[in-house]
C-alpha cells in the first residue's frame, strides 16, 4: 500500500501539481484614517517534501515553502498627504523554510497521536 500512495505522490509531482506561483489578491490597507482595498501580488502554492513517518532523535526533516522576493509598492489616496505602502511578491519559488523569518514548526492533524503515543 505505500508503495502506491508513493508512486501516485512522485508522479504527481512530475505532473506538476506540486507549484509555487504569483497569484493577483486583494488586501486591505490603512492609512490617513482609512482602509483602501489595493491589488498585490502574493506567493501561494504547495512544495514536494519528503516526510518520515518515523521521528528519528525527534529531529523534523527541512522542508520546502513556497516563499518569495518580495518589494513595496506605494498608491496615493485623494485626501492624503502621504501615499499608502503594501508589499508586493515579485517571483515565487520552493525553498527551505528558514526558522530566523518564518514559523517552520510542524503541527500534527487534530485528534493524531503524538510522538509518544504512536506505535510503530
Amino acid at each position: 500500500m505505500q508503495f502506491v500512495v508513493m508512486a501516485v505522490v512522485l508522479s504527481l509531482a512530475e505532473m506538476g501539481c506540486f507549484s509555487c506561483y504569483l497569484r493577483n489578491v486583494g488586501i486591505p490597507v490603512k492609512g490617513c484614517n482609512q482602509t483602501v482595498c489595493v491589488q498585490t501580488k502574493m506567493c501561494e502554492g504547495l512544495c514536494y517534501n519528503k516526510d518520515s513517518a518515523i521521528e528519528i532523535n525527534h529531529v523534523a526533516p527541512e522542508h520546502e515553502i513556497c516563499n518569495g522576493e518580495w518589494t513595496y509598492a506605494e498608491k496615493h489616496v485623494d485626501g492624503c498627504p502621504e501615499s499608502i505602502v503594501y508589499p508586493v511578491a515579485t517571483k515565487c519559488n520552493c525553498t527551505t523554510c528558514n526558522i530566523e523569518d518564518t514559523e517552520c514548526s510542524r503541527s500534527d492533524c487534530p485528534g493524531a497521536l503524538s510522538s509518544s503515543e504512536r506505535r510503530y
